[in-house]
């Protein structure tokens, strides 16, 4: 949200409009958002998740949660991080950062606290994709040594596509045995997969 970025500036602009409301109001929209969330597991690009995203990160700023101005629905836990409602979101680097905390950017879940039953089956997507993912940063040595970078990489795109996908549709719903909602991760910058490119 702090970049110079055109895209981050645009998101800026748009994240004025929860900065323009009172406290009150901003818990209350925010209260009932999660109630519409829960129960399903969304994309990330989906745009009420990033309406969402956006009220939220305004909020952790106004420490709006710990004021207790609005009640989320029951469903949420509270999160230990930063005591807002618990809200998921699932990525590739899942083993590495457990699942992330949607109001403040830190671990909300570490790997080794996932439910067992899904831990297994995270691991294995995680591993299957870190080879893919790593085809967008070889150096140049690893990319005159495939002999075609623009085809191994074209290759690894479609294949986080494909991974992508099978994380959204087969993995993040099982998440919803433990949570109230989960968020999943459906892009790849690094391999320019966009949400359009991943097809449920």
């Amino acid at each position: 949200m702090h970049s110079d970025s055109p895209l981050d500036s645009l998101w800026q602009e748009y994240g004025r409009t929860f900065r323009d409301w009172d406290d009150l109001t901003l818990a209350r929209w925010l209260a009932q958002t999660l109630g519409q969330l829960e129960g399903r597991a969304w994309r990330l690009s989906h745009p009420l998740v990033g309406a969402y995203r956006l009220a939220a990160q305004v909020a952790h700023e106004k420490q709006i949660w710990f004021k207790r101005l609005a009640t989320p629905p029951a469903a949420y836990a509270e999160s230990p991080c930063c005591r807002a409602p618990f809200l998921p979101l699932l990525t590739r680097d899942v083993r590495a950062e457990g699942l992330v905390c949607q109001h403040c950017n830190e671990i909300l879940v570490p790997f080794e606290e996932i439910p067992a039953e899904r831990r297994a089956e995270l691991e294995a997507w995680a591993q299957q994709y870190e080879p893919v993912h790593a085809v967008a940063h070889w150096d140049d040595r690893q990319r005159k040594r495939s002999g075609n970078y623009d085809a191994a990489y074209e290759a690894a795109a479609e294949q986080a596509e494909q991974l992508l996908a099978f994380g959204g549709r087969q993995l993040a719903p099982k998440l919803l045995d433990s949570y109230a909602a989960v968020i999943w991760e459906d892009q790849d910058e690094c391999l320019e997969v966009r949400p359009e490119d991943v097809r449920m």
